[in-house]
């Protein structure tokens, strides 16, 4: 289709013009922005990775726009490779003397001249010292710039421009020309292993100047010869009429079939906004070309453009909302070893994690720090961390954050904590309970908007003219002795301290409390929360999941990982889902399946952090038990069909040598209560990452679809080593689009990989339960 198109490329004018025929900056849109210009003379810094270890680095933008060159004066050229980064790689980019080791040299350098570029992901965050505050200030907009022009580009652009900049690096005499030896270069860069035969007829075919170089015009022809789609062209074709255009009847007919407005308004809307041609845009028709951009759109994407809003009620109660949280938030890597720092907040703050851990400890000084306490990781001062969530907290979600406090602390840093969070966070953190609410009830996410809840144990408050079963009766008599009120004495464990008035009272509604039973807990108020080793919770799931849903349907429970995960793994979340668990915190710092089903599970309702839960998870009389849906409520089943037809520009594994191809696979995979996990893939397709094809369909029973993950994984089959890879997405089969779509795929560590995809057709149809599966155990054994 794309080769149908008559409007130039982006960068290429028709003819004699003067214009780069390979000019990615054009494609972006940037090539007049002062601050990018700035960036492509490259700039002189100092690279600081302590105030001992301080060496000179030139950064410089290259041409494609994206990539930032870190150069060493001494430095192979392979190194050189090593030494640069994507703008898009970027987590956030920090002023001033922000980070752990430009914070210890505020005073010997001058801070506006300081910056530090945090990467998403565990690569390590690069502290830099310009020459100038303009020359700090010239990088931190010229990178945002980037980053915001990268963003809003449309699959299209994307595409013209993931190309052109593979040109520009193919072009390596720099003379704007493709010979045929470049033409080589370049298709094993973009991951295709074309016959010599068909590579040099394509060439010839394009080289209509017969002169043996690809110039303006003619590089144009090859690229849209290369971005060519024959299964869009067979999908146009089927609901063309006549062949050639679409009319909005057929267009009707096509949304009708995507399980989509199929209104007349509709079509007529879809081609104003994507058909290129004039004269077809006037009669109301959409050409090859227009179907296209429409196909490659976001507004084609496989996951409901509805649910990227926040479109659940958000005035249930806490309980009733499975919320993104992360464990040991402030380590970067393992739990023995690895650096503590304020960044891993940074991330997980701006991927809208709701609830973060910060593990206190006695501090030199009287001040408290953070770390994994009698380890060797590093540690970071615990008012840095508070410093930084302030400013991060409510960037990306204005829902409610939860500190959860790990409290080794005295009592007298505890004090020092507790004005910490008081005068930093400022109104920011909630110190008493929402006026006209119930204080023993859990509010809403909306009635806590902008609030950032304390997470820890509290001293009980026990009024003289009741009794309290917690107290034995000398407790009650000597609360009463002087007609007052009597706070409980926390019991003394060995290794635990005393409990700070001044800490306790800014817990409100998140209260620690072990968890002795069920039946025990059902008597507490619903502010009290009990967190559960992942071993102890999955055991409860298995032997008595019904009575933990009740129990998740009106109290907090958080799962943390098994302490003999020294390397910072995780486990699989889904399972404490399907147990109603709310705050089910896991390793941000590990990228890899686990954080994969977080990132898909959060993904709807406008990415949040805040799920409603399904209506048969928060009822107190539930009997639903994820370890038994062969009826009863919950089960809904249906059939879902996926035709994996093709993929387009799938990446390389970091580590392969220039010259290896891929031999893409994909996976298939339904994450969800036990009858339903389920997976099949793919054959793979030999020396292909540019276009394969597969064209296999699967075949899913899927019998509560309400708790459902949907992942599409592909990777690069190998038959002598494991399979490398190369890109997943993940999303709520809730979300899930009917019809041909395509899938976005991401990186390992969650950021895009645009403009790699996967082109997929799906149908969901009711169906009976599965008589060849048995239902697990219907008894749930009450403890």
């Amino acid at each position: 289709m794309l080769g149908n198109r008559k409007k130039a490329a982006p960068g290429v004018k028709n003819g004699a013009g003067t214009s780069k025929a390979i000019d990615p900056l054009k494609n972006l849109g940037v090539q007049d922005d002062e601050d990018v210009k700035r960036m492509l003379q490259g700039s002189s810094m100092v690279k600081v990775r302590s105030p001992r270890w301080q060496k000179r680095r030139t950064l410089k933008l290259l041409e494609d726009g994206v990539t930032v060159w870190c150069q060493s004066h001494k430095t192979s050229s392979r190194a050189k490779e090593q030494q640069s980064f994507s703008v898009m790689e970027v987590e956030c980019i920090r002023e001033g003397c922000q980070s752990e080791m430009l914070r210890q040299m505020v005073g010997s350098v001058p801070e506006g001249r300081c910056l530090t570029v945090v990467f998403k992901g565990p690569r390590k965050s690069l502290d830099l010292l310009c020459q100038s505050q303009e020359e700090a200030q010239q990088w931190v907009r010229g990178i945002r710039t980037l980053q915001e022009r990268v963003d809003n580009m449309t699959q299209k652009e994307k595409l013209d421009h993931w190309i052109h900049a593979y040109l520009s690096r193919a072009d390596q005499n720099h003379d704007d020309k493709m010979s045929y030896e470049e033409v080589q270069t370049l298709l094993q860069m973009i991951n295709i292993d074309l016959s010599d035969q068909y590579a040099r007829s394509l060439f010839q075919k394009c080289d209509q100047s017969a002169d043996g170089r690809l110039d303006h015009g003619e590089i144009e022809v090859f690229c849209r010869e290369l971005l060519r789609r024959p299964e869009l062209d067979a999908v146009f074709i089927r609901y063309s009429a006549n062949g050639c255009v679409l009319s909005t009847v057929d267009l009707r007919d096509f949304f009708k079939d995507q399980g989509e407005d199929a209104s007349l308004i509709h079509a007529q809307s879809v081609i104003l906004t994507y058909e290129l041609n004039e004269w077809a845009q006037r009669n109301q028709f959409m050409t090859p070309n227009g179907f296209t951009m429409y196909m490659l759109s976001k507004e084609n994407c496989v996951f409901n453009p509805e649910h990227a809003r926040v479109y659940q009620d958000m005035k249930h109660p806490l309980a009733h909302y499975f919320i993104s949280s992360s464990h040991n938030t402030y380590l970067t890597k393992d739990q023995l070893t690895g650096d503590s720092s304020t960044e891993p907040y940074i991330r997980a703050l701006n991927h809208s994690c709701r609830c973060v851990e910060l593990d206190c400890w006695d501090g030199d000084k009287g001040e408290p720090i953070i770390y994994h306490g009698h380890t060797l990781t590093s540690k970071v001062p615990f008012v840095e961390v508070i410093e930084t969530i302030n400013e991060y907290a409510f960037k990306a979600s204005p829902y409610p954050l939860i500190l959860s406090l790990e409290n080794h602390c005295s009592v007298e840093q505890q004090t020092v904590m507790a004005r910490h969070l008081r005068s930093i966070l400022g109104d920011k953190l909630l110190t008493k309970s929402v006026s006209d609410l119930d204080p023993h009830k859990l509010p809403s996410p909306e009635e806590l908007k902008f609030k950032i809840l304390v997470k820890g144990k509290k001293e009980r408050v026990v009024e003289c003219s009741s009794s309290s079963s917690d107290l034995s009766s000398s407790d009650e008599e000597a609360s009463c002795a002087e007609g007052k009120p009597r706070r409980k004495k926390e019991e003394k464990k060995p290794g635990v301290s005393k409990l700070s008035p001044e800490l306790s009272e800014l817990v409100v509604y998140t209260q620690s409390v072990p968890f002795k039973s069920f039946e025990q807990a059902a008597k507490n108020p619903a502010t009290d929360m009990s967190s559960f080793s992942e071993s102890d919770a999955l055991r409860y799931i298995k032997d008595s999941g019904m009575y933990f849903v009740r129990h998740n349907s009106h109290q907090l429970s958080r799962i943390y990982p098994s302490g003999q995960r020294l390397q910072s793994s995780n486990y699989n979340p889904q399972e404490m889902w399907n147990g109603g668990c709310q705050i089910v915190a896991l390793n941000f710092q590990t990228p890899g399946e686990q954080m994969d089903l977080n990132h898909g599970r959060f993904l709807q309702n406008g990415q949040c952090g805040y799920i409603l839960k399904p209506p048969f998870m928060c009822r107190p009389d539930t009997t639903f038990n994820p370890e038994n849906v062969g009826g009863g409520p919950g089960h809904s089943p249906v059939l879902l069909t996926v035709r994996v037809i093709s993929a387009q520009q799938l990446p390389k594994p970091e580590w392969d040598k220039p010259s290896s191809i891929v031999d893409p696979q994909v996976w298939v995979e339904i994450h969800g209560v036990p009858i339903d996990n389920n997976k099949k893939k793919t054959h793979h397709v030999d020396n292909n990452g540019f276009n394969p094809r597969w064209d296999c369909t699967f075949n899913f029973t899927v019998h509560v679809p309400d708790l459902a993950l949907v992942r599409f994984m592909v990777e690069d089959h190998d038959y002598t080593s494991s399979n490398d890879f190369l890109g997943q997405y993940t999303l709520p089969f809730t979300s899930l689009r009917t019809g041909y779509r395509h899938v976005w795929l991401l990186k390992v560590d969650g950021s895009s990989l645009s403009p790699s995809s996967l082109f997929i057709h799906i149908k969901v149809t009711p169906c009976q339960s599965s008589p060849s599966k048995s239902p697990a155990k219907s008894s749930a054994k009450k403890p």
